[in-house]
C-alpha cells in the first residue's frame, strides 16, 4: 500500500494539469510574468506530486472543468436568420425535403409535358398538380428544424 501521495512520481498528465492551472492563475492576475515562468519551469522539472502541489500551495483551487468558457455554447436560432448548414452537408439545414419536392415536381411536370406532346394534346389536364400541391402543402406545415 503506498504511503504519502505527495511522494508519488508525477506523470506528464499531472505536470500538464498543473501548467494549465498556472496559466489560469496568471491570466486572472494572481501571478506576475516572472512568477509564472518560474513556476512553469518548476512544473516541468517536478519529480513528485508534492513538488507540483508546492507550486500551487499559495493559490486558490480552480476546477478546470468549471471555467466560464467550458459552459459557453452557441445559442440555436430558429425561424428567420442566417442559413445554417446541416452536419456534413452542402445545403442549408431543412432544405432536403424541399429539394426532393422540387425534383419530384420537375419530374412529374416533365412526364406530363412529354405525354401531352406525344399524344397530340390529349393529356393536357394537369394531373401532376394532384401530387405536387398536397405534397408542398404538407411540407410547408412541418415544423422547421
Amino acid at each position: 500500500m503506498p504511503g504519502d501521495p505527495r511522494l508519488l512520481r508525477a506523470s506528464d498528465a499531472d505536470r500538464e494539469r498543473t501548467v494549465e492551472l498556472l496559466r489560469e492563475h496568471h491570466a486572472v492576475g494572481r501571478l506576475t510574468a516572472d512568477e509564472f515562468h518560474e513556476r512553469l519551469d518548476g512544473a516541468y522539472a517536478a519529480k513528485t506530486r508534492g513538488d507540483l502541489d508546492d507550486l500551487l500551495a499559495d493559490l486558490p483551487a480552480i476546477d478546470l472543468y468549471r471555467l466560464p468558457s467550458a459552459g459557453i455554447q452557441p445559442a440555436r436560432r430558429r425561424g428567420s436568420g442566417p442559413l445554417r448548414l446541416a452536419e456534413d452537408s452542402l445545403v442549408p439545414a431543412g432544405t432536403g425535403p424541399w429539394l426532393t419536392w422540387a425534383a419530384g415536381s420537375l419530374l412529374l411536370a416533365s412526364i406530363w409535358l412529354i405525354v401531352g406532346v406525344l399524344t397530340g394534346g390529349a393529356a393536357w389536364v394537369p394531373w401532376f398538380l394532384l401530387v405536387v400541391v398536397p405534397w408542398g402543402v404538407g411540407l410547408s406545415r412541418r415544423p422547421r428544424p
